[in-house]
């Protein structure tokens, strides 16, 4: 495999890992205000890679079908919708700032609840880098090298804030600070693995590529609409989510645009 395919499954984690080391430090935990700021930051950033670095290329890859491009878009993006869902109901994790744990029930501690949640809504995030990837490594005309880059480069862009939230809760549940920083960037290493996998599958079935790129848009929209959105919106009412969620949304259309045109 091409060291541009290695470096561009990486980023992303890096992303994460560099935002846990904030714990190291930082004294104190982000204030409500910032963690919805950067929440609404990291939700704009998914859903415009969802429509310009996956939807769109997978409906321009099923040109030859005519008036019905958008099956594959339509059920690649339905598959992973429903995949996520399987995932939040079967594995037992623990929302920021939330008491009652979701998923079936165990007896994990509440920081690897804490961990398992985040690392639960890096996966559609790497399957989205893989997929994007995997297009560019088998020859599809409609992903560049550039655009896969501006892909993982936004990812990671919206890793590095989501990197901290995670580590300093983790620190305030009584974990020390070199372990909350490693437990943090554990919940990133998901995000490489499942890009591999996805370019992996993706070198098997080549044809079935666009159905890959929409899949990991469902996740991810999955992902804002569950997680994202109502952590955003919570508490006092404000509108600096709002104003950072289009802030994500414009960075991550430009890198997309600008980068992969």
């Amino acid at each position: 495999m091409p060291v541009e395919l290695w470096q561009g499954l990486l980023i992303p984690f890096a992303g994460t890992a560099l935002g846990s080391a904030c714990v190291i430090f930082l004294k104190n935990n982000l204030s409500d205000t910032l963690q919805r700021a950067l929440t609404g930051f990291a939700a704009g950033v998914m859903v415009a890679a969802s429509v310009w670095s996956l939807l769109l290329p997978a409906m321009e890859q099923s040109q030859s079908m005519g008036k019905w491009s958008f099956v594959p878009a339509v059920a690649g993006f339905w598959l992973g919708i429903l995949f996520l869902l399987g995932l939040d109901r079967l594995i037992p994790h623990l929302h920021r700032g939330s008491t009652e744990a979701e998923g079936v029930k165990s007896r994990l501690k509440r920081t690897t609840m804490l961990t398992l949640a985040v690392a639960l809504h890096n996966i559609p995030e790497g399957m989205a880098v893989g997929a994007v990837y995997a297009g560019w490594l088998y020859g599809d005309s409609s992903i560049t090298l550039a655009g896969a880059l501006s892909l993982s480069l936004g990812i990671a862009i919206q890793n590095f804030p989501e990197g901290a939230i995670i580590s300093l809760p983790l620190r305030a549940e009584g974990l020390s600070k070199p372990r909350a920083c490693l437990y943090g960037a554990l919940s990133g290493i998901v995000e490489p693995i499942g890009a591999l996998l996805t370019v992996l599958l993706a070198a098997v079935m080549v044809p079935v590529l666009p159905y890959a790129l929409s899949f990991a848009a469902g996740a991810m929209i999955y992902v804002v609409v569950e997680e994202l959105i109502p952590e955003m919106s919570s508490g006092k009412h404000s509108n600096v989510g709002t104003v950072l969620f289009a802030a994500g949304f414009t960075l991550m259309m430009t890198l997309d645009v600008a980068l992969g045109g």
